[in-house]
């Protein structure tokens, strides 16, 4: 069952996070780089639960790497504009690695 796997709970836990974060970018980026992360952290969830239910999973988890890497770089950029805290990128970061190594981990065991 996909509620029971753990990169399925951290990236859920990850989502939960970003959505209050991004309602408080400035106005004018909240619909361009804020629907960026969004985006890419919801295909990231969308490709994780793909992956569990295919045969064939290293297709979607290479996939959803690439997601992971483009979500790290727009996380990265919101702090340097300061859109995010310090705290808040310590924060997401963390939980981006986490994400990383259990996808790694998986994308090892079925290539």
């Amino acid at each position: 069952m996909i509620q029971n796997l753990k990169i399925f709970e951290k990236t859920y836990e990850l989502i939960l996070w970003i959505y209050p974060a991004v309602n408080k970018f400035p106005k004018t980026q909240r619909f361009v780089l804020g629907q960026q992360i969004e985006n890419t952290v919801l295909n990231l969830l969308k490709l994780i639960i793909q992956a569990n239910s295919e045969r064939n999973k290293f297709s979607d988890l290479k996939q959803a790497s690439v997601e992971l890497d483009k979500l790290r770089i727009i996380i990265r950029l919101s702090k340097d504009l300061r859109f995010l805290s310090i705290k808040q990128y310590e924060f997401a970061s963390v939980k981006i690695n986490e994400i990383g190594k259990m996808l790694g981990g998986w994308i090892k065991i079925c290539n």
